[in-house]
C-alpha cells in the first residue's frame, strides 16, 4: 500500500505566506523560505507553493522565490499561480520544481495539459481544480476562486485525467480555511473513477478531519495550511495519529 502523503500549502502574495478563510480575508502566516525549511525538517513528505496574485510582471520574483525554496528543501515540490504555457513550466521546473500546478489556464486551453503531459511527463503536471457546491453539484471556478466557469468539476476531473494530467489538487471552497472539516462527499464522489491520485485541500482543523479524508474520502494525500503555519498541528504528531488509525505513512524521524 502506498504511503499517503502530508502537503503543507504556502499560499503567496507578494512573497509574503498568507491564509484566509473561503478565499478571502488574507493574513499574514510568515515568511515562505523559513516555512517551506521548517516543514521539510519536520517530516513534511511534499511541499505546495501557490502564487494565489500571480501575474507576468511578477513571473521573475516568483522564479527567483522558488530558487531560494528549491535550495532549502529535500522534498518533492509544486509550484502554482499564473502558469500558462510551456516556456513558464520549464522555467520552473527548471528553478528547482518538481512539479507545476495548474488551474485557470487549463481551463481557458484544455490542450496544454496534453502539450505539458508530452513535454514534461504527467507526474509534474497537477490539476489544481477550485470546487464550489451548487445545489446538487461542484463547479469549476478560476482566477484565484472569483470566477464561476459553470464546469461541472467532476466532468473536469474526469477530463484533465484522460488528458494527462499526473495527478489533482481538489480544493473545497466551501471548506477552505473554516477548518471544519474536508468535503468528504466530493472526495468520494472524485475518487468513484480517478485512477491518478487526488490531494484533498480545504477545511483541515483537526488530526480526525485528516484521518476522514483518507479513509472515507479515499484521499491519496491531504493538503493543508493553518493548522501547521500557527503551529496548532505538528506534522510528526499528525503522523503519528495516521500511523495509529492504521494508515500508511513515511515517517523519518
Amino acid at each position: 500500500m502506498l504511503a499517503k502523503r502530508i502537503i503543507p500549502c504556502l499560499d503567496i502574495k507578494d512573497g509574503r505566506t498568507v491564509k484566509g478563510v473561503n478565499f478571502e480575508g488574507l493574513r499574514d502566516a510568515g515568511d515562505p523560505v523559513e516555512l517551506a525549511r521548517r516543514y521539510s525538517d519536520e517530516g513534511a513528505d511534499e511541499l505546495v507553493f501557490l502564487d494565489i496574485t500571480a501575474t507576468k510582471e511578477k513571473r521573475k520574483t516568483l522564479v527567483e522565490l522558488v530558487t531560494k525554496i528549491a535550495q532549502e528543501i529535500d522534498i518533492p515540490f509544486t509550484v502554482g499561480g499564473g502558469i500558462s504555457n510551456t516556456k513558464q513550466i520549464a522555467e520552473i521546473l527548471h528553478a528547482g520544481a518538481d512539479k507545476v500546478s495548474m488551474n485557470s489556464a487549463i481551463v481557458r486551453n484544455p490542450e496544454l495539459i496534453n502539450k505539458a503531459a508530452q513535454q514534461f511527463g504527467s507526474q509534474c503536471i497537477v490539476a489544481a481544480v477550485d470546487a464550489k457546491r451548487t445545489g446538487d453539484q461542484w463547479t469549476v471556478f478560476i482566477s484565484g476562486g472569483s470566477k464561476n466557469t459553470g464546469k461541472d468539476a467532476l466532468k473536469w476531473i474526469k477530463e484533465v485525467e484522460e488528458r494527462g494530467a499526473g495527478e489533482v489538487l481538489l480544493t473545497s471552497m466551501d471548506q477552505d480555511g473554516t477548518k471544519e472539516g474536508f468535503d468528504l462527499e466530493l472526495l468520494q464522489r472524485v475518487n468513484e473513477f480517478t485512477t491518478i491520485p487526488v490531494i484533498a485541500s480545504g477545511g483541515a482543523g483537526t488530526k480526525q478531519h485528516c484521518i476522514d479524508a483518507i479513509k472515507k474520502g479515499n484521499a491519496d494525500a491531504v493538503l493543508a495550511a493553518s493548522i501547521f503555519h500557527f503551529q496548532e498541528i505538528k506534522i510528526s504528531d499528525l503522523k503519528e495519529d495516521l500511523k495509529k488509525a492504521q494508515i500508511s505513512v513515511r515517517i523519518t524521524k
